[in-house]
């Protein structure tokens, strides 16, 4: 899904560019027709400022990284450049309307910048201070700035709208994928809560009643320790089941889970399990866990399967993604994949990982004994 943002976000950066340089093109015109190299210099040099000012503002709509603070001063570079682009290309051009067509680009551009009363004003302004200097009829001065820069101000606002959606949407899928996790997680809190408040309770009033006892009762307080020794191994016992539990219980579960925080991700997953009961459940079920969080971590995978098979003995399990990036390969040395190995080969398993072409697969082979 990153891939396909980011390519979105260049994309829209163009579509910005083009437009806004659309109406760059014009003022040079005015250049060329200007007679006195002196004049000509001076305007080239508001058209060029102006022309940077603006590139850095569109690539700050477009990038949602950028702090508040770069945002503001690019904005204020281009209302700098603004400012000063009208005593340096007004005279340029003979006759040329050359800061009409600069004035239809900052009409074009304020709807994006700013709300829509401040952006109507700030329009109105430069439409009339266009035609104040522009020679030439009011009419054709109005149609360039008002006209052109509406047009511009169109696709300017639909295309940021669009984006600004589509970042939105984004942004949602990756607040859904940590809510399932957040969820799964409390579900297990209150697994353990309700498991250890009971006994804990009991432990503690049976070790005060031992301390009451030490003094006035020795024999009473040694049977009252020892069943809080028995307790505490009991609980510990109990706990340790219920991780084991959590870790193993119901393979395919937490393949339906895993599968509901890709697609939450936008990362399109197939799950293929094969009918009936899964041996090797527990070693699997942490695979699982491990490649699908390399997945979300390690990659910008669009899509991901995941199947199981179970022939001659051995389940196989193979996790395929793509999104890697050129070259990468294996991490040999990657603390999870290695404990995974190693857990692997503790019930004669085996733990194979290979990438290539831009997808990355890890392949367990358990067998079904374990």
């Amino acid at each position: 899904m990153q891939q396909r943002l980011d390519r979105v976000r260049v994309v829209t950066f163009a579509v910005l560019i083009t437009n806004a340089s659309a109406a760059l093109f014009l003022p040079a015109v005015g250049l060329w027709r200007e007679p006195e190299p002196a004049r000509q210099a001076v305007g080239a040099l508001g058209i060029a400022l102006f022309s940077a000012a603006q590139v850095a503002v569109l690539y700050t709509l477009v990038t949602p990284w950028i702090g508040a603070r770069a945002r503001r001063w690019a904005r204020l570079g281009l209302a700098g450049a603004a400012a000063a682009s009208l005593p340096l290309v007004y005279p340029v051009g003979g006759g040329w309307p050359t800061w009409s067509w600069l004035a239809a680009c900052i009409v074009g551009l304020v709807p994006v910048l700013t709300g829509p009363v401040l952006a109507a004003g700030l329009s109105a302004v430069t439409i009339a201070l266009a035609l104040l200097v522009t020679p030439g009829p009011p009419a054709d001065t109005l149609i360039i700035t008002a006209g052109f820069g509406a047009g511009l101000a169109a696709i300017n606002v639909l295309h940021v709208w669009l984006w600004d959606m589509l970042l939105q949407a984004e942004q949602g899928r990756a607040a859904q994928a940590r809510l399932i996790t957040a969820e799964e997680r409390l579900r297990f809190a209150r697994d353990v809560h309700d498991l250890l408040g009971h006994n804990l309770s009991i432990i503690a009033l049976k070790a005060e009643l031992a301390e009451r006892l030490a003094a006035v009762d020795s024999a009473r307080a040694g049977r009252e320790a020892a069943e809080v020794r028995r307790l505490a191994a009991a609980t510990l016992v109990e706990l340790r089941a219920a991780v084991y539990g959590y870790r193993q219980a119901g393979l395919r579960e937490q393949l339906a889970a895993i599968e509901r925080v890709l697609d939450s991700s936008g990362v399109r997953c197939t799950v293929t399990v094969p009918d009936g009961d899964l041996p090797a459940q527990t070693v699997l079920a942490a695979v699982v866990r491990e490649a699908t969080t390399n997945v979300l971590r390690h990659s910008r995978a669009r899509w991901c399967t995941l199947t199981i098979e179970h022939a001659a003995g051995v389940v196989r399990l193979t996790i395929t993604n793509d999104g890697v990036p050129a070259g990468a390969a294996p991490d040999a040395h990657s603390d999870g994949l290695r404990g995974l190995a190693d857990r692997l080969a503790e019930s004669g398993g085996v733990l194979r990982t290979r990438a290539g072409d831009g997808e990355f697969t890890v392949e367990a082979a358990v067998p079904s004994t374990s």
